[in-house]
């Protein structure tokens, strides 16, 4: 799977967001599966609970979100993808030597996008403008 999203992306497919319509239209496009990773189902599935915390969502349209994700994963939208874990880590350390001292890079976008190189990725979904940022310094095309 060459394209990757981060949850920055995935969250705008299952709640109105500003961008939400640039995600849907991409995946409309979209003739491939999108890869779904343990850290996109912990990030994803916490990121819908801080916006029912938020009062952004109810309870009701936090599991409607999730229940819309699982639909996904039956209908092969989403697959699940195990992480190289060693791999992924390691394309991590390399990008936060090179680029989070003048970037200023969270471990976990460093973490999307070694998982993103470790699984072979050459495209990467974002709407996190650094994410975006280092994304591009590593070598992968920034969409949507």
């Amino acid at each position: 799977m060459n394209t990757y999203a981060d949850t920055s992306f995935l969250v705008r497919l299952y709640l109105t967001q500003s961008d939400s319509t640039k995600a849907i239209r991409f995946m409309q496009n979209f003739s491939g599966a999108l890869p779904y990773t343990p850290l996109h189902r912990h990030e994803l599935r916490n990121a819908l609970r801080l916006a029912v915390f938020r009062g952004e969502i109810d309870a009701a349209r936090r599991s409607a979100a999730l229940e819309d994700v699982e639909s996904d994963l039956a209908d092969g939208i989403l697959v699940h993808v195990p992480i190289p874990w060693t791999n992924a880590f390691r394309e991590a350390e390399r990008l936060g030597a090179a680029h989070t001292e003048t970037m200023g890079v969270r471990g976990v976008d460093l973490l999307h996008a070694g998982v993103a190189l470790s699984l072979g990725g050459t495209q990467f979904l974002t709407f996190d403008l650094r994410q975006a940022s280092l994304a591009r310094a590593a070598g992968l095309k920034v969409m949507p």
